[in-house]
């Protein structure tokens, strides 16, 4: 499993060099050609051993983060999010700016607000980050605007249970090299893509599809779990230990019946513990392969993750075995890629 490196590894939506490099190192002779196209999507190829379909393995590199927009006279920095992030989880969390720079995301002390703010979440235009500078001239000496910022976190394991930042997605990622390493030949070509800028629309993926071609795909994410205390169970997405999460429909797309119901028929057929995705807010890559180009038959297989596009998600190892287990599975099976 290489979610221990990925995590920590800071790639914000158009800043995926860092993780690209990385992976490509790691898969880089365990496959037949590996290319980066002028996007930054990293595609490689293991080819089959009769070729007739092509098989597309999706999974995106880049995480949420923010951006410096601005720099006060006193040296901290205004800042703008890159994909989707509360608020409410930012406050008072270690980041660092240009992958160098540590700071702090700061707010009003509880005892210096007032009323109204005390019962609404602060808008980004109220936060800040320190960085230790006393102007906006020192400041200007190390960070510029338009430069990237992330969350600081460490990886950690214990028990079933790993948490770090970055899950959605280098569970996916990393879930595609562990299938990389089993250096298994199937009968037809599978491509991995680990694609860019999800988080701001879905961009990658288009790109990918227009060079692969694939007559199938299968998008593995990091989502989102719900099982949170407080959280009504009818309200739950999924639930952490009780397998990979399978996705019927999300924002932009309802899953291909034939893609769905073949992912359930294998996880049946070998014991592989699943769930349904119950909610169907957010969206995944499977939303943009379907509508580019000719289309592509699209299914979504996911890790339940919880605190997703926060400092601090968390996984169940065995889900995360299971997800691997499954896409094995399938593509040694073939059922979903049946004409």
């Amino acid at each position: 499993m290489y979610l221990r490196d990925l995590s920590v590894i800071n790639g914000t939506s158009g800043d995926e060099s860092r993780v690209r490099s990385f992976i490509k190192q790691q898969i880089q002779g365990k496959v037949d050609e590996v290319w980066e196209d002028r996007l930054g999507n990293l595609i490689a190829l293991k080819k089959g051993t009769k070729a007739n379909r092509k098989i597309l393995l999706a999974a995106h590199m880049d995480e949420v983060g923010f951006m410096v927009t601005n720099i006060d006279e006193d040296g901290t920095l205004c800042f703008a999010p890159v994909g989707s992030v509360e608020t409410q989880v930012v406050i008072g969390k270690q980041v660092k700016v240009n992958d160098s720079i540590p700071g702090v995301i700061g707010f009003k002390p509880i005892h210096l607000q007032e009323k109204d703010q005390l019962l609404r979440p602060p808008k980004f235009e109220e936060l800040r980050i320190y960085i230790g500078a006393k102007s906006k001239e020192e400041a200007l000496k190390i960070v510029k605007i338009g430069d990237y910022v992330n969350f600081v976190t460490e990886y950690r394991e214990n028990g079933r249970r790993a948490s770090g930042k970055a899950f959605d997605d280098r569970v996916g990622c990393s879930v595609l090299m562990d299938v990389i390493d089993k250096q298994k030949r199937y009968e037809n070509d599978v491509y991995f893509a680990f694609v860019v800028q999800e988080e701001v629309g879905l961009r990658g993926s288009a790109v990918v599809v227009e060079q692969v071609k694939p007559d199938v795909a299968i998008v593995i994410e990091g989502t989102i779990a719900g099982d949170d205390p407080g959280l009504e169970k009818d309200r739950w997405s999924t639930h952490l230990g009780e397998g990979p999460a399978v996705t019927f429909m999300h924002s932009g797309y309802v899953v291909n019946q034939k893609v769905f119901q073949a992912i359930l028929s294998v996880a049946e057929k070998y014991g592989i513990p699943y769930q349904f995705r119950r909610r169907t807010q957010g969206s995944t890559d499977a939303g943009r392969l379907v509508r580019t180009g000719p289309g592509t038959a699209s299914g979504v297989i996911s890790v339940p993750t919880r605190y997703i596009h926060s400092p601090v998600c968390m996984i169940d190892l065995e889900d995360y075995a299971n997800t691997v287990r499954l896409i094995e599975k399938i593509l040694e099976e073939g059922e979903v890629f049946a004409r």
